[in-house]
Order: structure tokens, then sequence, then C-alpha cells
């Protein structure tokens, strides 16, 4: 019993014995298959090239072109058939090199006319499933953001907007910011967007390295080219060849090194440091500041030249206090579904403003999760600069209000634990809690120790006595 598709299989015949050909036709035509035949190599790659088939059985060994050079071309036509090669001369070499070169399957002379109909019915089912998979591919990344920037407020929406049509250009790219706003993750968006994609990314921070070694980690250096170069070394630019670079915190880039970088980005070649010869690269730029780069080039801090040649289009990331209704999402995706807050942990949460911006956020809340029990967030769990900001204005001292229940708590903890001489156990014990609860009290509320110490009297006996 054969294995025969639901489909009718769409076959295409390539073999130079008329023969054997038509008898095959036959066969398959009389199971209910649309058959054609070609009687030579030639002939079967214009038929291919013509009309879509779903199978082609192709001989190996055919007067001009051979079946594996009809096979090669039909791969670099993008022909989408499924192959199966014949020869009455199998051998394991040329059945690993029409393997390689795309075929499906392999089949040797002589064979039975049912065996012939169950393999093409599987190289059929192969070809119907590859297709299905990439249709599926195609559906799950259109319905899957571009972009993985969290936040649905105007201004994080007008930022995936352009990210999704400044990626796949090959534009230089200026992203400015605070620090704390993910610029990285932007220039990360913009390279997957791009045509780029599954080439190399490649960041540096010129912020964190020595102004002497930045050079030499852009663009390389030779043995011997300085103290320590022990060997020769590519820089990140040769690194990145055929992909991106992101370069953060641009504007701390030494002067004497922007017309180097400004080369690079005009014609492609750059020299290691202690060389002579010119290497050529294709690199895309995204660099980053926190800066402002036009008032820099205004004063001279940074070439006028250079901030044209990247600013080609920039990108600003607005502060986490001006994102209207994404603290709450950045939350929920920072602690996961496995994770609870409590309404009064994220009350705070969601009015502090975050000067530190969303890796301020990122690091409140891992703090938290370790502090927390039960996998669930209470408001102990929050630093006090979140729970209850304190100004430190030593010129207008702030005289403590009670007309808040917090405040309240506050002293009330203050003066239980000067009545128990600063000792946290028997405070604890007064107030019915645990003393990694009052632990708790102690960083929210903001007590210092110098709160809790017993105010000192120079009141004498005498002084106190009723006249």
């Amino acid at each position: 019993m054969t294995n025969t598709p639901s489909k009718q299989m769409r076959l295409l015949l390539v073999e130079d014995d008329d023969e054997f050909r038509e008898t095959c036709a036959l066969w398959m035509t009389r199971n209910g298959h649309r058959v054609e035949q070609a009687a030579n190599a030639h002939d079967g790659l214009h038929h291919c090239l013509r009309q879509q088939f779903d199978v082609a059985v192709v001989d190996l060994n055919m007067p001009g072109m051979s079946g594996l050079e009809m096979l090669e071309r039909l791969g670099s036509s993008n022909v989408e058939t499924e192959v199966i090669m014949l020869t009455g001369q199998a051998t394991v070499d040329t059945a690993v090199q029409a393997m390689k070169l795309g075929a499906t399957d392999y089949l040797s002379k002589p064979f039975p006319l049912p065996e012939l109909e169950k393999r093409c019915c599987n190289a059929w089912e192969r070809g119907q499933l590859k297709k299905e998979n990439q249709q599926l591919k195609a559906v799950i990344e259109r319905s899957q953001p571009k972009t993985q920037m969290i936040g649905e407020s105007p201004q994080m929406q007008n930022v995936r907007r352009l990210i999704e049509r400044a990626g796949p250009t090959d534009k230089a790219i200026l992203i400015q910011g605070e620090s704390g706003t993910g610029k990285e993750l932007v220039a990360r968006d913009l390279q997957s967007c791009s045509l780029r994609s599954d080439k190399p990314f490649v960041t540096i921070n010129c912020a964190a390295l020595p102004e002497q070694l930045v050079e030499s980690e852009l663009f390389g250096h030779e043995k011997g080219a300085f103290t320590g170069a022990t060997a020769t070394t590519a820089g990140l630019f040769e690194v990145a060849d055929g992909g991106t670079i992101f370069i953060d915190e641009i504007g701390e880039m030494p002067l004497g090194l922007q017309p180097k970088l400004l080369r690079v980005l005009e014609d492609g070649s750059l020299r290691r440091v202690g060389s002579h010869q010119e290497r050529r690269v294709d690199v895309r730029l995204i660099a980053a500041t926190n800066r402002d780069l036009s008032e820099m080039a205004s004063e001279g801090a940074f070439r006028e030249d250079l901030y044209y040649r990247i600013n080609v289009l920039t990108i600003e990331l607005p502060p986490l206090r001006d994102r209207t209704g994404d603290v709450p999402l950045l939350t929920n995706h920072i602690l996961g579904s496995d994770w609870s807050i409590t309404d009064e942990a994220r009350a705070s949460i969601e009015s502090f403003e975050w000067p530190g911006n969303v890796r301020q956020l990122i690091n409140v809340l891992e703090r938290a999760t370790i502090l927390a029990e039960d996998r669930r967030i209470d408001i102990d769990d929050l630093p006090g600069e979140v729970v209850r900001p304190v100004r430190h204005d030593r010129a207008t001292p702030q005289q403590p209000s009670y007309e808040k229940l917090e405040d309240l708590e506050r002293a009330h903890v203050i003066r239980l634990l000067r009545q128990h001489s600063g000792n946290k156990a028997q405070a604890a014990r007064s107030l019915g809690i645990h003393r990694r609860k009052l632990y708790r009290l102690l960083e929210r509320f903001n007590i210092q120790p110098e709160e809790i110490k017993p105010p000192f009297s120079n009141t004498t006996n005498d002084e106190r006595k009723t006249p």
C-alpha cells in the first residue's frame, strides 16, 4: 500500500532513458499524480524555473549537464522543489555530494516502482512541512513586537516607531537620554531590525576606559606599538566588520581621537596603532550620550563635523518620570508572574520620580525580592528613599509633623528604642514584631542612630525642685 498524499502531487521526471522514464511516469500517473517529463537536465531545469513542482526525480548521469549540476543550479535559483537523485552506480561519495547540494533522497537503480512512489510521497510531505513551518514562523514574527522596549506611553510609542523606521537603514543613529533610560537596549533593537541583524554587534563605553586605551580598543594595535602591547590585536571596528558598533558615552571620546573616528565613518578606512597599513571595514555606527553634543560642539569640546556625521537621526529617550503609566508595566515585567506586590508598595513605586530611571527601578525591585517573604513584596521591602523621600536641607531643618499616620509610627518606634536604650531586640518585642521587621522600619523611616539615643540632660536636682 503506497503512502499517497491527500492532494495531487506535481512530479517532474528527468531521465535520459526514454523507456525507463515512460514506465515510471505511467505508474505515477495511474496512482493519481500529475507528471511531466524531461529527457535531459537542461530541459528539466527549464521546467523547474517555469513552473512549481512538489518533487523532481533526477537521474545523476546524463549527457551534457549532469543531475548534480542541475541540483546545484536549482539551489542557487531558490527553487522550492524536493529532489530525489537516481543512479545505477551508487557510491557514498555521490550520495554525500547530492545531499550537500540539497537533495532530499537518493535512490539506486533498479528499484520497484512502489518504492519510487513511496520515496516521492515522503519527499512531498517533507516539503509541505517545511512550507508550513516557514509560514508559521512568518506569522509569529509579524505578531511579535519588533522591539524589546517596555511601555505604552506616547513617548515610548514614538521611540518604537523611530526604531522600526530607522533600523532597516544603514544610517548612523544618535541616542540621547539620561543615564539609566535604556540606550543600549534601543541600540540592540535597532540592530535586530536592520539588515545586519545576523552580523556582529559590538559595544564600547568611552567613559569606562582610560583615554589612552580608547584608540587601541577601537582601532587595534600592532605588537610593540606601546608598552604592554605584547601581541598584535584587532580593534572593535574590525571585530564588528559587516555588523554594528555601539559607542556609548561618545561625548567622553578624546578630541584627538575624533578625526580618526570620522574617517572610518566616511570611507571605512582605519589604521591600527603603530601600523601604516590601511584596513577597510563596513560597519554601521550607533552612538549614545547623556550629554548635549550640540552645546559641546559649539563650545569646541566635540568636533562639529563628527557631530553632524553621527547625528543623521536622533532618538530621544524620555526619563522614566515622564513616561506616564509605564512604571506598572515595567514593574510587572521585571518581577515576572511569580511575584506579587501589595497595593501600598505598588503605590509608592508608582509615585516615586525615579531619578535613576529604569536602571534604578530594576535595582530597587531586585533588592526587594531579596528581602521579601513568600514571593510577595511589601512596602517594608522597599528602600526608604522610595517609600518616604527625605529632603536634606540644613539651612531649613524640617520640624517633625504628626499629621500623618506614618509620622506617628516613626515617632513611636523612636520612643521605644530610646526607652530600651537602643536595644533593638527589646524594642521589637515591645512592638510585637520580629527584629528583622524592625530593621525594615528603621530603613523605611530613615531613622538615624543619633535619633534613638536617650537625650542628655544637664539639669541638676535642685533645678528640678519646685520653688
